[in-house]
């Protein structure tokens, strides 16, 4: 961030980096745009939000008549406990996975470049569901224009590696060499994992960077089942990625992987009830390690988070049926009665 931005600035630029809709981001660039201070040592910054500014407003309006243009189409709509992004080269298995994962239709075939479209789906993991965007592969010749913005809602990725292919030693360095050019980082660091992971480059500061925590997931592992081979492979590679070994053919280590996003991203689960009724226990609402009370109110509705003032809570930390206030953390499993 340039220096001597006004407060209005730092404002506009925090609710671009949480916003999620493309119309949303363009309102936040917009503010942006007004408050950012006109001197040369924000002329580079300037220039970079004028020029997304543009870029979204021809997504917005849609395709151009006669041509094509990258629609919000291609942006899915983050719902369920978090958004997760399927990348990979071509011929990797994604598809296969997806299918296997969501019970989706994404097209599969023996062929590269079958998926040329966002395809979302949901993994199920006890009492919640994660969503799972398979996306078209990426490699030195082909990567779609609107990946960008089609990874802008995802909380997290997978990288889809063919474990068996010799050729992933020079396919996944090209997916994150083409991925940065576009400031979008593939990082080992998640929230909820102990070693915490490597520190993105300071191209990663940048405000329209996009870094996403990433498991390397080694697919194709029935051909090969030595569990060695993802060590030997990030050795080579220089990677320290989180792995997980699966096979979207037998279905082995599937399982895995909705309790790794699970952990890892820090989810927790909040289940709510009405005043005077029966707890609703069957859909819990999904915050992140460290939301409150308010985060959760706001999930219900916004009215009742403007009125919100106080909160009764069972579980974690307290006693049943606490009394506690807007900011109060949740833990996984709380139970909360919201009062207005």
């Amino acid at each position: 961030m340039p220096t001597n931005v006004t407060p209005e600035y730092k404002k506009a630029e925090e609710a671009y980096r949480a916003a999620r809709e493309p119309k949303e981001r363009l309102d936040c660039l917009k503010e942006m745009a007004r408050t950012i201070p006109k001197h040369k040592g924000t002329e580079h910054l300037q220039a970079d939000i004028k020029t997304r500014i543009k870029q979204l407003t021809e997504e917005l309006a849609g395709p151009k008549k006669g041509g094509k243009r990258s629609g919000p189409s291609h942006v899915v709509r983050h719902e369920g406990a978090a958004q997760i992004a399927m990348i990979g080269p071509p011929n990797a298995g994604k598809s296969s996975l997806h299918v296997k994962l969501t019970g989706s239709t994404s097209d599969i075939g023996p062929y590269p470049y079958s998926t040329h479209l966002p395809v979302p789906g949901m993994i199920p993991f006890e009492d919640i569901h994660i969503q799972l965007v398979d996306l078209p592969p990426i490699s030195a010749d082909f990567m779609e224009t609107w990946i960008v913005n089609a990874l802008q809602p995802a909380d997290a990725a997978l990288l889809v590696i063919d474990l068996n292919d010799p050729e992933c030693l020079e396919q996944v360095p090209t997916i994150l060499e083409r991925l940065a050019e576009k400031k979008i980082y593939l990082t080992t660091a998640w929230p909820g994992l102990e070693s915490g992971g490597s520190r993105p480059p300071d191209e990663a500061d940048d405000v329209f960077s996009l870094n996403l925590p990433t498991v390397l997931i080694a697919n194709k592992s029935d051909l090969d089942p030595d569990p060695g081979e993802v060590e030997v492979l990030e050795e080579l590679l220089g990677l320290r990625y989180p792995a997980l070994t699966v096979s979207a053919k037998t279905g082995d280590g599937l399982d895995e992987i909705g309790a790794f996003l699970f952990k890892a991203l820090e989810i927790v689960r909040v289940y709510t009830k009405t005043p005077g009724r029966p707890a609703e226990t069957d859909k819990p609402f999904t915050v992140r390690r460290g939301g409150t009370v308010l985060d959760v109110a706001r999930l219900v509705h916004k009215d009742i988070a403007e009125g919100l003032k106080f909160a009764r809570m069972w579980g974690t930390d307290v006693y049943d049926g606490q009394q506690v206030g807007p900011d109060h953390l949740v833990s996984d499993g709380d139970l909360v009665e919201l009062h207005v």
